[in-house]
């Protein structure tokens, strides 16, 4: 074999990486900026795709390509493969009625509560996130839109169903794609509230419960499946949602925990067994490699430390610093990070709170401690959920854009309780999916073992008083944000 490429269709980017099939080395690389928003034009998908793959020296010796990307996007398409609206993003938040509204009406149909009803069908209880409550918005508000809605997909699969159908770069515009070329794989299925990862099969009664009626769906391909060729012959793999493409990329076996600090934060571990929280803490998606992905999402991490810094009036550096400076549980000073409210736990409404402030520990170093401590113990609460559903940690690793900060990797194994791992900073999306793409075109049981490189091991004794500050707090806080 020679060489595989890899997309990351993301939020706020495109990005391509192009890697050696054998040995995984990066060859070459591109990259491209998405809008910004939460409802965007999947015509914008296209062009940046374009560039992307142009900056990264274009598809001519390539032997396969495979697509991750966002999840539960919600991409409709009229019978002529034509999009119908603007792609409505997994971060809009418009369809949470709907989200309530299809809890009831299951419990109804079911006669057991909405959310049992929902984690049993299909591992998930659906929030705003998920496509079938944008299937149901779109419905209930657009109704002259959604009667031009023949089939729907996710921003991956439309992708993939793009690329098959150029016969060049320039031919990745966005103006059509052939409905009965759509694929998609069981990952990015698993997070729509219309496909069961226990039962690896659609739930058309679910879909016709969201939107009225039945709607053309991709094909959900196997691990390591191919989904067709490009015209130029160029090997297409199932791709990927961005958690499973990125624990592929990163080579998450059974046991290992993903810890991703970005604009969200995101546990989740691959099991042999599928999981189903009525709670809703525990998303019960699939994996890339034919296992399952558990997975707790948090709206605040990063973001988070942005703010404390922003408020302190210091760089990134320099609010690590200061947190380094001070003690482990910052004097008693505790930061609950629900800036953005939160959806795990489940509190739209709810703002952060800083508790325990006294004139002995009111010091920058101490609030900066408790920033970093506060978003750890948030994903520690998510760590717990997912032992809570038969995970048994065998390993943590720590990534994303807020594992860079040398306070962050010497504090998460205090409140985590666990040694981690940081692997050198990569495009784990894109990597995954270049992965998949080796695999498939390898035609192997599985994928190949490409190693991480530059990987660091962080160990410290765990401080339980940390969290156990933390969940007192917390307590008042979520007390307050329910009412």
């Amino acid at each position: 074999m020679g060489l595989v490429a890899g997309v990351d269709t993301s939020t706020q980017s495109c990005k391509v990486v192009i890697r050696d099939a054998q040995t995984g080395a990066l060859v070459r690389s591109g990259r491209a900026s998405h809008p910004d928003g939460t409802e965007v034009a999947p015509a914008a998908w296209a062009v940046a795709l374009r560039s992307a793959l142009t900056e990264a020296g274009g598809l001519d010796d390539v032997e396969a390509i495979a697509v991750g990307g966002q999840q539960h996007g919600m991409v409709c398409l009229d019978a002529d493969g034509r999009v119908v609206r603007d792609a409505l993003l997994w971060n809009d938040t418009r369809s949470a009625q709907a989200a309530t509204d299809l809890q009831a009406e299951l419990a109804q149909r079911t006669g057991q509560p909405g959310d049992l009803a929902w984690a049993q069908a299909v591992g998930s209880v659906p929030v705003a996130s998920f496509t079938v409550t944008k299937l149901r918005w779109l419905a209930e508000h657009e109704p002259e839109r959604a009667r031009q809605v023949t089939a729907v997909c996710l921003p991956h699969d439309w992708a993939t169903a793009l690329l098959r159908g150029a016969s060049s770069l320039d031919d990745i515009t966005g103006d059509t794609v052939d409905l009965a070329t759509l694929t998609t794989d069981r990952s990015d299925a698993s997070g729509t509230g219309y496909w069961s990862p226990a039962q690896e099969a659609y739930r058309p009664d679910l879909l016709e419960l969201a939107f009225g009626r039945d709607l053309a769906v991709p094909r959900v391909l196997g691990p390591g499946d191919g989904a067709g060729h490009t015209p130029s012959g160029v090997l297409l793999g199932p791709g990927a949602g961005d958690n499973a493409a990125a624990a592929l990329g990163l080579g998450a076996g059974v046991g290992d925990v993903v810890v991703s600090i970005g604009t969200s934060g995101v546990v989740c571990a691959v099991s042999l067994v599928p999981s189903a929280d009525p709670s809703g803490s525990v998303a019960g998606f699939a994996d890339a490699t034919g296992h399952f992905l558990p997975l707790v999402c948090t709206l605040n991490a990063a973001r988070v430390l942005d703010a404390t810094a922003r408020m302190l009036q210091v760089s990134h550096a320099g609010l690590s610093d200061l947190a380094l400076a001070a003690d482990p549980g910052s004097g008693g000073l505790v930061l609950v990070p629900y800036l953005e409210g939160e959806r795990t736990p489940n509190l739209p409404d709810a703002t952060g709170a800083i508790h325990g402030l006294t004139l002995a520990n009111a010091t920058a170093e101490n609030l900066a401690r408790a920033a970093f401590e506060g978003v750890l113990c948030g994903l520690s609460d998510g760590l717990d959920a997912l032992v809570a559903h038969g995970v048994q940690p065998r390993r943590i690793l720590l990534v994303g854009g807020g594992a860079a900060a040398p306070a962050m990797r010497a504090l998460a194994p205090m409140v985590l309780g666990l040694p981690v791992e940081v692997p050198a900073a990569s495009e784990y999306v894109a990597d995954g999916a270049a992965r998949q793409a080796a695999w498939c075109a390898s035609g192997a049981a599985g994928p190949p073992a490409w190693s991480l490189q530059g990987t660091q091991v962080f160990d410290a004794p765990g401080v339980p008083s940390i969290r156990d500050q933390y969940a007192a707090v917390r307590s008042m806080v979520r007390m307050r944000g329910s009412h």
